[in-house]
């Protein structure tokens, strides 16, 4: 069966949790770099990557990787590449995208222009044809260029794996899904224990604890764009990956996890995307602002994405509210609080320093995600008297 070298992007400073993933699924990591995760594997964990791991952007099929300081080794390098292993006669490809990093070449229009041309070349060698009219699949391509190393890569996926589907509303400054889980599986949280975001939104924090809880495949009701590749990866592989993942499914488990947004409409924006990802009955989400933030329970956990003033006419409210939540939470005294944030001064106003401080890039958007880590529950004694 064919091999291939596999990597998975994901947020920078999530490198740790996304491999955790892929070592779970039965994957050797063969590299680890900044964004980045690599792995071996055949065209069934192409699938199984795809639609199981939570914290990855995407997954991609390394098609090579060489040296390039000129645009002209660029050409040659691109064109070395078995390109007409992967893309048939009628493919439609392309460079969808170019990155460079501290490399000779950084203008991606011209990486993406001399590399298009650089395997019609090879193309054109292989197959006997001068005219591509690239009617049919899509195989589009991703070129990272670190200090010169150039890795060509193609993309399996599609839309980005942070895409699981059920958020067809949002509200304001929503959090990715594959971020939120990746800061779920950072807490000690599990199935079972309480769970609150006192600003949840378009509920994603809430949700992707549900679909954790329930054993939901993330990308289980999606599309991606290999599975049009059918003479590297068979319909019936995703039929099958997608069968096994419906039948680990488990409903039938306890949770207590709550969303709560001041705004009753965003509420109902949450409710509406946890229908959509088959968890609205795990989940409690209520119009409640943070000054009403209580539970009657110990030994919970706040995961939440509070604003960081990112609109103008926000900063001047972020002390009161960082306030706030730092005033209800200390009042959960044996509570553990998680939150991501921008806001520089965040443990200044919550009125305490976090046990730890992990830095987190939410796209462009440099954040800290804040640990307060309290109490653990006392063990239960299951023995028999």
């Amino acid at each position: 069966m064919q091999r291939f070298d596999l990597i998975a992007p994901c947020h920078f400073g999530l490198e740790a949790m996304l491999k955790k993933e892929i070592i779970d699924l039965g994957y050797e990591i063969t590299q680890v770099s900044d964004g980045r995760v690599t792995f071996a594997g055949d065209p069934d964990a192409v699938v199984r990557a795809n639609i199981g791991l939570r914290t990855a952007e995407r997954i991609l099929i390394k098609v090579g990787s060489f040296t390039a300081r000129t645009f002209e080794e660029l050409f040659q390098g691109t064109k070395a590449l078995p390109w007409e292993e992967f893309i048939p006669k009628d493919g439609k490809f392309w460079v969808k995208k170019a990155s460079s990093v501290k490399s000779k070449l950084f203008s991606p229009s011209d990486i993406q222009s001399i590399m298009k041309k650089a395997m019609v070349d090879r193309l054109s060698d292989k197959y006997g044809i001068r005219r591509f009219e690239e009617t049919g699949e899509s195989f589009p391509v991703r070129v990272f260029l670190l200090k010169d190393e150039v890795t060509v890569a193609l993309d399996t996926t599609g839309d980005s794996l942070h895409k699981r589907g059920y958020r067809k509303l949002e509200a304001k400054a929503p959090i990715a899904e594959n971020l939120a889980a990746a800061l779920l599986m950072l807490t000690p949280w599990k199935p079972g224990r309480i769970l609150v975001d006192p600003f949840c939104g378009s509920g994603t924090f809430p949700i992707e604890a549900a679909m954790i809880a329930a054993n939901i495949a993330p990308g289980m009701n999606r599309h991606f764009t290999a599975e049009n590749w059918t003479h590297i990866i068979t319909p019936d592989n995703w039929k099958d990956v997608r069968e096994e993942a419906r039948e680990d499914i488990c409903m039938d488990i306890e949770t207590d996890i709550q969303g709560y947004d001041i705004d009753p409409e965003v509420i109902e924006i949450a409710r509406i995307n946890a229908a959509k990802a088959g968890v609205d009955k795990l989940i409690h989400f209520q119009a409640r602002g943070v000054a009403d933030l209580s539970h009657r329970k110990k030994y919970g956990f706040i995961v939440t994405n509070p604003p960081y003033g990112e609109r103008i006419g926000e900063q001047n409210e972020l002390p009161a509210l960082y306030r706030t939540l730092g005033d209800r939470y200390r009042e959960l005294d044996s509570w553990s609080m998680y939150l991501i944030t921008a806001y520089e001064k965040a443990e200044h106003d919550i009125g305490k320093k976090a046990d730890k401080n992990r830095k987190i890039y939410n796209g462009m958007i440099k954040t800290y995600f804040y640990q307060y880590i309290g109490p653990k529950p006392p063990r239960r004694d299951n023995r028999n008297d």
